[in-house]
Formats: structure tokens, sequence, C-alpha cells
């Protein structure tokens, strides 16, 4: 698919040329020729050049993971961890692509920081996409920590059970029949033991 064409590419583009409407001529004339253009080397100097900002950063590391190319990295990771949500979509769905065996490790952290759980749910996402040795302990660890009843981040939750049922590896057994009494996680939980083998 041709990247301007991508639907996630479309979609970042659109916010962020929102994001700065409000900002400088300059500003706008920069993203809209960023935008643009399909050079890596031109993605890769954005992200080393001191002084660029956010959005460029992200255009720059998008781009850049959608063709596979490790120096987007750093940056997607340091996105993925943002605590705007839509900026972490935008990295998750690059780092799925990226194919650097850096990544699983990478989300795996994000995922089972436990002081930085409320922006947890693109990472355990992603482990859950990436089919990783690391997705499935990840994954259990995150997901058992969810289990007291009014535990806030019962959303996190969630995407666990559903990302365990998709992994459909039997290591989830325990996690899964232990967060089946849950309010909010049983019924994603319950779905998600339906798919293991037994």
């Amino acid at each position: 698919m041709d990247i301007a064409q991508d639907p996630e590419f479309c979609s970042m583009i659109d916010r962020l040329r929102d994001e700065i409407l409000e900002g400088a001529e300059g500003d706008r004339k920069a993203f809209e020729e960023l935008a643009a253009i399909d050079d890596p080397e031109e993605f890769a100097r954005v992200l080393t050049a001191p002084g660029q900002p956010l959005w460029a950063r992200e255009i720059a590391a998008f781009r850049l993971g959608l063709v596979r190319d490790p120096r987007a990295f750093e940056a997607l990771v340091l996105l993925l961890n943002h605590r705007d949500p839509e900026r972490c979509v935008s990295a998750a769905y690059a780092l799925a692509r990226l194919g650097d065996p850096r990544t699983a490790r990478a989300a795996a952290a994000l995922a089972t920081n436990e002081l930085r759980v409320a922006y947890a749910l693109l990472p355990v996402r992603l482990l859950a996409d990436l089919r990783a040795p690391e997705s499935v302990p990840a994954l259990v660890t995150v997901l058992e920590r969810r289990l007291a009843s009014d535990d806030p981040h019962w959303r996190v939750g969630v995407a666990c059970a559903e990302g365990l049922g998709a992994l459909g590896d039997p290591r989830a057994l325990p996690a899964l029949e232990a967060a089946l009494p849950h309010p909010r996680l049983g019924r994603a939980a319950a779905e998600a033991l339906a798919r293991l083998p037994r």
C-alpha cells in the first residue's frame, strides 16, 4: 500500500494538522512539506536534529517505522508511552510494522510498569499483535495485577484477556480463570478461555 493512502497515516496527518492549525505560519508550511516528502534520510535527520517539534518527530518516526528503518525505534517507543492515546495508537501501528527485535521487550517493559499503568493499553495490545516470546508472560503479569474488583485500570485487564485469548497459549489458563469472577473482566476472560487449547 502507498503510505499516503495508509488509513493510519492519513489519520495521524489529519490529527497533527488540527494540532498545529493555530500555530505560526512557518510551522504550518514546515508541516505540509514534511507530510509530503518521501525521503528516509530526511526523516532520520528530523529525528536527530535539535529543537524539532513533537509533531515533526512523530511524522518522521512513523514513516521510518513503516519502511522498517531501525532508526525509528527509540522515538516510536517514547511515543508509545506518551500521555496522548492517539499518539500511542500511531506509535503502536508503526512499531508493529517496524520488525525490530527490541520492540517486544520494550512493549513488555511499558506494559508491566505499574507506575505507568494508566498508559499501558496500547503496549498491551501491541504485545498481542507481536506474538513474541515476551507477550504471554507480560500479559499474564498485567492481568493478575488488575484482578482487584475496584481496580481503576480494568480496561487494561480486558485488553490483556483479549490478547491472551488471541495468542491461545495455555500458560494463560490460571490468570484467565482467576479473572472469571471479576465484574468487568469476567466476560473477556471467559471468551479468551474458550479459545485456549485444553
